[in-house]
């Protein structure tokens, strides 16, 4: 190729680069924003509880954000080129995510995830017209896109990049969003933001985000049992890693992942798996809809900083996230056979749960007028 033929490759090059980063900004003008449902219970009278339903993104989950920006940054790094196919690994939502918008720039997209996956997030993935690589016990998934990487294709690498892929400062990333919601409620500078950490994004945008605007909103990690970051966090050993499993999926890491920044997150709480698929059936109890687990140790979190502010008299909103839709779990956190071969019972901690909301908690609703 002479450097004519170089030169005109460049430009169409850049021509495609520049009409898949508008194509990017066109589906995010499209997408509405995520509501923000508010809850009130009668065990804790003083304090509103609000829940992102970030469910409600095309893509199912919170992740639809994550992967629209790691695919602007691959573009804008001169990462991604036209025609190349594209790799990630995933335990299932920043997947479904990522193979929505690799069909939506027509590019081939292939997600490595573990084998144990909720079976209806690989369908996801194959129904959008991605490949599922699936590994066993053995095989580290990152390591596994690498390798698939080495051959031309682009790794998005969410857990390396999440952090720095999305915008803090704003532009309607989810804290500013939050933040804005709240404008006109009782409280609307919460006591408390909770959401979980998998990749690390979510709770580093929100960390930012709230010292960037001077907030005094703190920032809990809800974690479950014996995970990295509980870990890392609580002994500042960044080689620490975890000492439990779970069956809790997109959070919850077995080792400290590059984008966790635990220097801008206040609290860590440790839910363990049962608490967490407890939380989820009440949410689907309270909210009339279902979300998965993660959503649950949320949840769980939030209810234990509530009833420590109600112990010292505290008034003030708490603001969590539900993180993705529930009917990929029909087969396994919802399914009670499916809990019982696993060895997991919900109802010691569903009973807790209803204790501290109490018996005939109010239903969530939109935020009042």
């Amino acid at each position: 190729m002479d450097a004519t033929d170089a030169g005109v490759a460049t430009g169409r090059n850049r021509d495609w680069i520049a009409e898949a980063v508008a194509a990017l900004h066109r589906e995010a003008a499209r997408s509405a924003d995520t509501h923000l449902l508010h809850a009130s219970f009668p065990g804790l009278p003083c304090i509103d509880f609000y829940f992102k339903d970030e469910a409600a993104h095309p893509t199912g989950s919170l992740k639809h954000r994550l992967a629209r920006s790691l695919f602007l940054y691959a573009l804008c790094n001169g990462r991604l080129r036209p025609g190349q196919a594209v790799v990630d690994a995933s335990s299932g939502s920043t997947a479904i995510s990522e193979a929505w918008f690799a069909r939506l720039l027509g590019l081939s997209f292939t997600a490595v995830m573990p084998a144990t996956t909720a079976p209806a997030k690989i369908e996801a993935v194959h129904a959008l017209g991605g490949h599922c690589d699936l590994t066993g016990p053995d095989t580290c998934p990152q390591a596994r896109a690498r390798e698939i990487a080495a051959q031309g294709a682009c790794f998005l690498d969410q857990f390396g990049l999440a952090e720095r892929a999305t915008d803090w400062r704003g532009n309607n990333n989810i804290a500013e969003s939050i933040i804005e919601q709240l404008r006109r409620e009782r409280h609307p500078e919460p006591s408390w933001i909770v959401c979980g950490a998998g990749t690390g994004g979510t709770s580093a945008t929100l960390g930012r985000y709230l010292r960037y605007r001077g907030l005094r909103t703190r920032l809990c990690v809800a974690e479950p049992t014996g995970m990295a970051f509980a870990r890392v966090w609580h002994t500042r050993d960044h080689g620490a890693r975890a000492t439990h499993a779970t069956c809790i999926e997109g959070i919850g890491r077995t080792v400290a992942e590059p984008g966790f920044l635990f220097e801008v997150v206040d609290e860590v709480i440790e839910v363990p798996d049962a608490a967490s698929i407890a939380g989820m059936l009440l949410l689907e109890e309270q909210l009339g809809r279902r979300y998965g687990g993660s959503s649950g140790t949320n949840l769980v979190a939030c209810l234990q900083l509530a009833e420590r502010m109600h112990a010292c008299g505290e008034r003030g909103s708490i603001v969590s996230l539900l993180c993705d839709r529930g009917e990929r779990y029909d087969r396994t956190l919802f399914d009670p056979q499916w809990r019982e071969r696993s060895g997991i019972d919900p109802a010691p901690w569903s009973r807790t749960l209803r204790s501290v909301i109490g018996d005939d908690a109010t239903h969530a609703r939109p935020p009042a007028p």
